[in-house]
């Protein structure tokens, strides 16, 4: 069973100030596969539409800056040639990492200066640690707020009206 999903994020305001909708997507995606972005985090951000959701719920939570790091682990870990991977790193660090980036990123003092000292030779592992904190802060916080937030339970919502009528 299929769905069209259209994730139009709802606008609000903040301050005053009207948010206009951050995402729009329309694709179709199976009840199941919606249902299984609760089973697991990893199930959610592996997905190829769970992640742009997650990313989206995180935007309207103005907290985007740790998938956004998170992502930018994944796509460090790929790179081959050592002096992207310096230019990466250092692009990493001032965004997320360096106290007072512009979006930075929840680290203890710790992992901070470990990672600060790893990056000083850059290797594709160098982030790791400061990447499995922030996968696990996010585990633990924002998934199960998206798993409660409006936004996925319209998903499933509209997953189970589209289920009913196509049944009947």
């Amino acid at each position: 069973m299929h769905f069209l999903l259209v994730l139009n994020m709802y606008e609000s305001t903040v301050g005053g100030i009207l948010l206009k909708p951050f995402f729009f997507l329309s694709i179709r995606l199976s009840t199941d596969e919606v249902v299984r972005w609760s089973e697991s985090f990893e199930q959610l951000i592996s997905h190829k539409y769970g992640l742009p959701a997650f990313r989206t719920f995180l935007k309207t939570e103005f907290s985007d800056e740790n998938i956004e790091f998170w992502m930018a682990c994944e796509e460090y870990k790929k790179i081959k040639s050592s002096a992207k991977l310096v230019s990466k790193a250092n692009k990493i660090f001032k965004e997320f990492i360096d106290v007072q980036a512009p979006r930075e990123i929840n680290l203890d003092y710790r992992t901070r200066e470990r990672t600060k000292q790893s990056l000083s030779d850059p290797k594709p592992n160098s982030l790791n640690e400061a990447q499995a904190k922030i996968y696990s802060l996010m585990e633990k916080d924002s998934y199960p707020r998206f798993l409660r937030s409006k936004m996925y339970q319209d998903i499933i919502n509209r997953a189970q009206a589209q289920g009913q009528r196509r049944s009947v």
